[in-house]
């Protein structure tokens, strides 16, 4: 039986991209177990490189980290366990350490054999039955990957509701300024969801059934999970910063024809992918052939 073990910081950013992939593969094997432990002590990190680390039954089948502080924890319970050490995002240490890295293509990745290019930060978001006519916005703020001008957000946003006439629900985020939400308050048919009324599973369920989703460009890792969930993305047109590399990944969904902005939206219902858009799942695949699992 595969147990896959998920060393975690405590980040909730990081857990979503590690689950993505142990769900993924939890998908591809009904019967595999997940854990998730936090990173080992100092006194566990020595033990462990000097091969005297005892690792609890079960042993596991597979190790995954995101974030700096996993790095040698899962290096150190890799020599313990003799389990491969997959990392997700570009590593702090060499890339030749870890069995695989698991690394967005905005990052430009290296080609070798150890690395797989993903398409955004894996994320555990799953396609549900879609609810006709349900419509998601979600917003976010002031980001250092582009400009965050609230007055160009808000002209979209009435020039969507023009369009689209539907009820809206409309989330921010905590980076959202106060300003935005008063005068999200103050606009009639849309539903405001203010980040103190949701819980950490409010935004996969609203996305496994949201149709079509809205998302301010800033937004960047809401986007990758709004197209994971199945939704057809539109973007909130923001200028980017310059030379920002999570920007120019917002510009390969674009230029691929996976999300639409609103500048190129001429009001006919968006669309989700043809070919679907599941990198969790794509990279759990070639996981399980290369380790055979």
């Amino acid at each position: 039986m595969t147990h896959i073990c998920i060393i975690s910081d405590g980040k909730p950013g990081h857990l979503n991209q590690s689950l993505g992939l142990a769900r993924a593969v939890q998908a591809l094997q009904p019967s595999a177990v997940i854990e998730t432990r936090p990173p080992l002590s100092g006194s566990q990190l020595m033990q462990a490189l000097l091969g005297r680390l005892k690792w609890p039954h079960p042993t596991p089948s597979l190790l995954i980290g995101a974030g700096h502080g996993t790095h040698l924890s899962l290096l150190a319970l890799r020599r313990a366990s003799g389990a491969p050490a997959v990392v997700l995002m570009r590593p702090s240490l060499p890339l030749g350490w870890f069995d695989l890295c698991l690394i967005p293509e905005h990052d430009r990745p290296p080609v070798r054999g150890n690395v797989i290019s993903t398409q955004g930060a894996l994320n555990r978001m799953q396609p549900g039955a879609k609810a006709p006519g349900y419509g998601l916005i979600l917003l976010g703020g002031p980001s250092k990957h582009f400009q965050w001008n609230e007055a160009r957000i808000l002209a979209q946003l009435h020039k969507l509701r023009e369009r689209d006439p539907r009820h809206w629900r409309v989330a921010t985020s905590r980076r959202t300024p106060v300003s935005m939400q008063q005068a999200l308050a103050a606009m009639a048919d849309i539903e405001l969801v203010l980040p103190e009324q949701t819980d950490a599973d409010w935004l996969p369920a609203q996305l496994g059934v949201a149709q079509c989703c809205w998302v301010s460009a800033d937004s960047v890792s809401m986007i990758y999970e709004a197209l994971s969930a199945g939704c057809a993305v539109g973007l909130l047109d923001l200028e980017p910063a310059a030379e920002s590399r999570v920007a120019r990944g917002v510009a390969s969904l674009l230029e691929r024809g996976q999300v639409t902005s609103l500048a190129q939206w001429q009001g006919a219902p968006l669309q989700a992918p043809a070919q679907g858009f599941n990198e969790a799942g794509r990279c759990a695949r070639l996981l399980q052939e290369r380790f055979l699992l």
